[in-house]
C-alpha cells in the first residue's frame, strides 16, 4: 500500500509515536505563535495564583500547527490531568456524562474536531461549561424526570479546523479563543533543527532550511519530511544529512521546492490541461482527480490558494498566473471572465 500523504490529518502509528517525542513539553520549548504564548502565560499565571481552573479555551487553525500540543502544554503548566477525546467519538449524551463525571477539580478535557459534535451533545455541554452541572433526562413519557449532577470545576479546550462550523452558543461559551497561524520560515528552520537533535540525526544548516522551505510552514509536515530524509540518509549514506542527500530524498518523495507534492501538481495540471485553466466545479474536480471533495477542499486547496496557484470563484476553481508559471505552462493570452 502507498504511504499516507504528507499533509493528511491522519497519522500512521509510527508517526504518532514520533510526534509524541517531538512535542514541546512547555511554552518555552514551543517555537512560534508568540502572541498566543504571551497571552497564555498571563492567563495560566493568573489561574494558578487564584488556584482556579483555567477558563474554557478554543484553539483553531489548519491541521498540524500545534493545537493538540498546546493542549498538552497547558495541562502540564497547570499541573493537572488531561483527558483527550474528539467530537465524532462522543455519540450519545451518556458518553459525555461518563467523561465529565470522571474529571477531578481543575482537570482539562480536550475535544479535538469539536465542530463535529452532535447538536444534541452540545445542548448537554452548555450547562456543563457555564454552571458545572449536567442536566440529564431519565426515562420516557409521563414518568420521565430531570436529574442534575454537579461537576467539579474543569477546563474545556476545544480544537477545530473549521471555526465557522461551530454553533454561536457553543463558540460564545469559550472564555479565550486563539487562532494558530502558519509559521515563519525562520521558525520552521528552528523546528527542524530542534527535531533533528531529538531524533539524534546530523543535519547541516542548508539541509534544515531546505526541509523547512518544503514543509508548507507546518511543523507536522516538517517532522515527517525530516524523518523520511533521515531514513534515506541512513540507507543511502552514513546517516549524515547534507544538502545533496537532502535534495535526493525530497526528489524521491516528489516534494518540489515550494512544498507541492504529486497530488497538488496533479490538481493544477488537470485544471490547466483538461479544463483550460478553469473555472472547474469542486464536484467535477473531485471526479477528475479521484479524490473526495472534502479532501480537496480541506487538505489540498488551502495550501494552493495560500501559494497563489489557485483561486476560488463563484463558478469554480481557477488556475492563476503563478500556477501556470510554476508548472511551466504558458498562460492563455485572453483570460476568462470569472
Amino acid at each position: 500500500m502507498p504511504e499516507p500523504r504528507l499533509t493528511t490529518s491522519e497519522s500512521i502509528d509510527e508517526d504518532q509515536k514520533l510526534d509524541l517525542t517531538l512535542r514541546p513539553q512547555n511554552l518555552d520549548e514551543f517555537i512560534g505563535q508568540e502572541k498566543i504564548k504571551d497571552g497564555l502565560k498571563i492567563f495560566l499565571a493568573a489561574a494558578k495564583k487564584r488556584a482556579e481552573a483555567l477558563e474554557h479555551t478554543l484553539l483553531y487553525g489548519a491541521p498540524g500547527l500545534g493545537k493538540t500540543t498546546l493542549a498538552h502544554i497547558i495541562a502540564k503548566e497547570m499541573n493537572v490531568n488531561l483527558r483527550v477525546t474528539s467530537g465524532p467519538a462522543i455519540e450519545r449524551a451518556g458518553d459525555l456524562a461518563a467523561i465529565l463525571t470522571n474529571l477531578a477539580r481543575g482537570d482539562i478535557l480536550f475535544i479535538d474536531e469539536i465542530h463535529r459534535l452532535n447538536r444534541a451533545i452540545e445542548e448537554v455541554l452548555y450547562p456543563a461549561m457555564e454552571d458545572y452541572a449536567l442536566d440529564l433526562v431519565i426515562g420516557k413519557g409521563p414518568s420521565a424526570r430531570t436529574l442534575r449532577i454537579d461537576l467539579p470545576r474543569f477546563t474545556l479546550i476545544g480544537a477545530t479546523t473549521h471555526l465557522s462550523l461551530l454553533s454561536s452558543p457553543l463558540r460564545d461559551r469559550f472564555g479565550s479563543t486563539y487562532r494558530l497561524d502558519y509559521y515563519q520560515p525562520e521558525e520552521m528552520e528552528n523546528i527542524v533543527s530542534r527535531s533533528a537533535k531529538i531524533l539524534n540525526c546530523q543535519v547541516d544548516g542548508l539541509s534544515a532550511k531546505k526541509i523547512a522551505d518544503r514543509s508548507r510552514r507546518t511543523p507536522r509536515v516538517a517532522n515527517r519530511l525530516l524523518k523520511r530524509v533521515r531514513d534515506f540518509a541512513e540507507v543511502k549514506a552514513d546517516g549524515i544529512i547534507n544538502l545533496d542527500l537532502c535534495e535526493q530524498a525530497l526528489k524521491m518523495l516528489q516534494v518540489d521546492e515550494l512544498g507541492l507534492d504529486e497530488i497538488d501538481r496533479q490538481i493544477l495540471q488537470i485544471i490547466i490541461e483538461k479544463f483550460n485553466g478553469g473555472p472547474v466545479g469542486l464536484n467535477t474536480l473531485s471526479a477528475a482527480t479521484g479524490e473526495e471533495m472534502a479532501t480537496i477542499e480541506d487538505i489540498y486547496e488551502p495550501f494552493l490558494m495560500q501559494m497563489g496557484f489557485l483561486a476560488r470563484t463563484a463558478r469554480g476553481r481557477v488556475a492563476t498566473k503563478l500556477g501556470y508559471e510554476h508548472l511551466g505552462y504558458k498562460e492563455p493570452e485572453q483570460e476568462k471572465l470569472v
